[in-house]
């Protein structure tokens, strides 16, 4: 399949995505195209000592050496039956590169996000894998939390409480935010690093779409939204409602539209920093970069 341009690039907060389709076992998931560099067909992996037990070893990609992860492994299920048949999917998002070995790429499905569902307690310790569930007519495709799967890894990769040390002493402070992020790993993160730096005000909801109903809410019930919350912070990918289209509805409404918005995304690529910005968003933010978070709020509402 090679390398491959998501032609379509989709228009700002529309609310759709397109989805990788790829199978493990008798098992599909969908992987975020945006995410997506190249499909490879699978090449001789070098084991690397003392590598995390879902880490396959390493390849070298056109002089960049990539870590590569054994799916199957990682979520518990069988090695594939034909592995010469088996697919490498180099990704990208965090800024850092990595292989996915999966057993099959079978194809590209646009989908909203308001068909992708929340999962339930009913995926048998698989829920906290997944960040959603997008039902087709046959067949359930499981979006799986990649974030999660890296920073299980490499917990470098993701947020982490010793880069906070560089701010220094701070201030407690009032301010409300309200934070949108599907991930319980990374609300839970947030929430922490947020609170270390002094913003204890913190309100978490799951997906754009029960943010923004929240946000409608307080208006509803004739409260000024300024005086309840002072901030925004949205991821991009959210089951239900995504980070541009939440972000799109707050600023298109003369009620919400003052509120600062940051999006702090593993996916800020140059394109979605252009879609970032169509839909009005004040800062964009990649993970995991909290420093840079932290100061910006600062900058934001102080």
């Amino acid at each position: 399949m090679g390398s491959y341009d998501s032609g379509i690039l989709l228009e700002s907060g529309t609310n759709e995505l397109e989805v990788v389709e790829f199978g493990i076992g008798q098992n599909k998931f969908g992987i975020n195209v945006i995410k997506v560099k190249e499909i490879l067909n699978p090449v001789q992996v070098t084991k690397i000592p003392h590598a995390h037990h879902s880490v396959e070893g390493i390849i070298e990609i056109r002089g960049e050496v990539v870590p590569v992860v054994d799916v199957a492994y990682a979520l518990g299920f069988p090695a594939s039956d034909q592995p010469e048949l088996d697919k490498f999917i180099l990704a990208e998002f965090n800024k850092t590169k990595i292989v996915f070995h999966v057993h099959t790429v079978t194809q590209i499905h646009r989908i909203s996000w308001e068909n992708i569902e929340k999962p339930g307690k009913m995926y048998q310790g698989l829920e906290t894998q997944i960040t959603g569930v997008i039902k087709r007519e046959s067949e359930m495709l499981l979006m799986l939390d990649f974030e999660k799967m890296v920073a299980d890894i490499n917990p470098e990769s993701s947020i982490n409480m010793d880069q906070m040390k560089t701010l220094g002493v701070r201030e407690r402070s009032q301010k409300r935010i309200l934070i949108a992020e599907d991930s319980a790993m990374l609300r839970a993160m947030l929430e922490e690093t947020l609170g270390e730096a002094g913003y204890e005000n913190v309100h978490l909801f799951e997906d754009g779409k029960e943010a923004v109903d929240h946000l409608y809410s307080v208006v509803g019930e004739g409260k000024a939204v300024e005086e309840e919350y002072q901030l925004i912070i949205t991821d991009i990918e959210m089951p239900r409602m995504d980070g541009h289209h939440f972000t799109k509805q707050v600023k298109e409404d003369p009620l919400l539209q003052h509120l600062p918005v940051i999006i702090f995304s593993s996916l800020i690529t140059d394109d979605l920093r252009h879609k970032g910005e169509m839909v009005g968003a004040n800062d964009q933010i990649s993970k995991p970069e909290i420093v840079k978070l932290v100061k910006k709020i600062d900058q934001l509402i102080l």
